[in-house]
């Protein structure tokens, strides 16, 4: 099989996210309780979680964008408390830089320098981290988001948008994530091969067919994709 590209998700492929998001939000809250207090005297935040819930729910078509959804919470949270509207981007800015504070796992640097070497690398993610804030952009050829494709994953067309970006055929394409529905049966249903980074060595659903290649640590890939081609 002839590989051209690798198309990388990255929340819990690359990092574990929910530590991220936890402590980007902790520094939201410390900026708010400095700057704009009354926020917090309405507001958790259990329930700023609870009306983003929301949001998502009020605003079906905006479900993929979620700088529109945060963003959105803190204008509605600046308006109950009567502050100015540009309460809500500068609280954001705060959340947005603790979010790309990530802690790659161990074996990404070793397996990004290795293969960005064999063939061209490129991202596709449902949230929002920035590659370059992060210090990776220099391994991807172009970083595609949900916000950006106007849809979520496993949806095959955000897939396809970054194939016809990149001039990609299908069929020479290898998608690597953790998530058995959005990473793995989505590139399946856009006709690329997929490999399952499995690193808690989970059960796969039994819902759907195994995936025929499977991970425990990045180290793994070059080896898998040496066998295929």
């Amino acid at each position: 099989m002839r590989i051209d590209a690798l198309i990388f998700d990255l929340d819990n492929t690359l990092w574990d996210v929910e530590p991220v998001i936890l402590r980007a939000e902790e520094r939201l809250a410390e900026f708010l309780a400095q700057s704009y207090p009354r926020v917090l005297e309405r507001h958790t935040l259990a329930t700023m979680r609870a009306l983003r819930t929301r949001l998502v729910i009020e605003h079906p078509t905006m479900q993929h964008d979620f700088t529109w959804l945060r963003l959105e919470l803190l204008r509605r949270l600046a308006s109950e408390a009567g502050y100015p509207e540009d309460m809500a981007r500068q609280a954001f800015d705060v959340f947005f830089r603790a979010r790309n504070e990530v802690v790659l796992y161990d074996d990404v640097l070793p397996a990004l320098t290795t293969l960005h070497t064999r063939c061209r690398l490129f991202a596709l993610s449902n949230g929002n981290a920035d590659l370059a804030a992060i210090g990776l952009s220099r391994f991807f050829e172009r970083s595609l988001c949900a916000r950006e494709a106007g849809c979520l994953k496993p949806d095959p067309r955000i897939f396809c948008r970054l194939l016809d970006d990149a001039g990609l055929d299908a069929a020479y394409v290898v998608h690597v994530g953790d998530d058995p529905e959005a990473d793995i049966e989505g590139a399946r249903g856009a006709g690329l091969r997929a490999v399952w980074l499995n690193r808690q060595g989970t059960p796969w659903p039994a819902s759907t067919a195994a995936p025929e290649l499977h991970i425990r640590s990045l180290g793994e890939l070059d080896a898998v994709l040496t066998g295929l081609s």
